[in-house]
């Protein structure tokens, strides 16, 4: 199978898309519960601490910068205890998309067609994202690009239409939150935020035409998409105030419903679920893609797109009971999800570089000359 390159703006777009994700209709209601009105501030800290997660994502990634992260483990730590620990990472990456479908499906029963089974939903997003991963993480790439576009725009229609609704009385009084919520409710939102972007080392650096762009463009995307959490979190407490947002389980969704200009245009929560879609697909393939993938690279698999149907069939029947009711999924975001990716995104990468060091593996970047050429050429027949 030819080898897969993409972009490094490219890349940027997907990181600032993948860091949104599920959270813009999840994580305010999760974080208001925990620290009331003060989640905007716990978020924006998370988002500053970001930058120590994605320097240790990439001092790893350049330890091996030809491989991806499950080829990274068994380089590192051995045949046996490295496909070990690839396995948990590949079984995290699944039970995360199958998550994703749950949640697609869950959203579209309860907010826009009560009548429809969920299993309907996901299955009709399920053929959208094997077909993608088929196509490939270039092709996926360039519909990012475009999905950025509508995103911004989007966001954009949505912050204006919205402010006339902002009472400051919401957010008083400030950092009344004591010690222990406030870090607990930090923790919860990196959890969500910047530590799954660990899958995105399946891609990076090995499918990157620049290293030290893409470097760049990590931290520039994760920030970015940490702004527009911080800003929807902070919009949810002001518009909608502490006990209407945690008490519903898609606060930003019924934010967008509150929009009304001149008794004229009224109900465009349409908005706030066309963003979302966008954000939650694209983390929804990467999780996917990371697993296809993963799998194929620790079974030896040439052509790993083989593994696409199957894997895809056994998402659909997981999503259906990966989550009995919604009071579990808030629990496992709360509790089960932040421990879960801890071990993956913080623990096992401190052990990759410290066994790395010991060993002292440090491989060359391959010559990135006959990439950008290939990279220019594609973009100049697309042009």
């Amino acid at each position: 199978m030819n080898e897969e390159i993409i972009g490094t703006r490219q890349f940027t777009i997907i990181v600032f898309l993948y860091s949104i994700g599920t959270a813009i209709l999840v994580i305010p209601a999760v974080m208001v519960e925990v620290v009331k009105q003060d989640a905007w501030i716990t978020s924006a800290v998370g988002v500053v601490l970001s930058f120590l997660v994605i320097k240790l994502f990439i001092t790893l990634a350049n330890k091996t910068p030809n491989l991806s992260f499950v080829e990274a483990n068994e380089k590192i730590l051995g045949k046996f205890i490295g496909k070990f620990t690839a396995v948990g990472f590949i079984i995290l990456t699944f039970i995360s998309a199958s998550q994703l479908l749950y949640y697609i499906g869950n959203f579209m029963q309860t907010e826009v067609m009560p009548e429809t089974p969920t299993v309907a939903f996901v299955i009709l997003v399920n053929v959208a994202l094997i077909y993608a991963t088929y196509l490939g993480i270039e092709v996926f790439a360039r519909s990012a690009e475009i999905l950025l576009t509508l995103f911004l725009f989007l966001f954009l229609i949505f912050v204006i239409c919205i402010s006339p609704e902002i009472d400051v009385k919401n957010v008083q009084p400030i950092l009344e939150t004591t010690t222990k919520p406030f870090i607990s409710s930090i923790f919860i939102f990196t959890s969500i935020h910047s530590l799954p972007i660990i899958v995105l080392l399946m891609v990076f650096p090995s499918a990157i035409n620049e290293n030290k762009s893409a470097q760049k463009g990590f931290y520039i995307g994760t920030i970015g998409g940490g702004a527009v959490l911080t800003l929807i979190i902070g919009l949810c407490i002001l518009v909608l105030g502490v006990t209407n947002t945690s008490s519903r389980a898609f606060p930003s969704y019924a934010l967008a419903q509150r929009i009304s200009i001149g008794n004229f245009l009224q109900r465009i929560e349409v908005v706030m679920a066309f963003m979302w879609f966008f954000t939650i697909f694209i983390r929804l393939y990467l999780y996917f893609y990371a697993t296809v993938k993963g799998l194929g690279q620790i079974l030896n698999i040439k052509d790993h797109r083989q593994l696409i149907l199957p894997l895809g069939m056994i998402s659909i029947a997981l999503s259906q009971i990966i989550h009995p009711n919604v009071i579990h999924s808030t629990e496992y975001n709360k509790v089960t999800w932040p421990l879960f990716i801890s071990s993956f995104a913080i623990f096992l990468p401190l052990l990759l570089l410290i066994v790395a060091k010991l060993r002292k593996i440090n491989c060359a970047k391959k010559d990135s000359n006959t990439i950008n050429e290939r990279v220019d050429n594609e973009e100049n027949n697309i042009n």
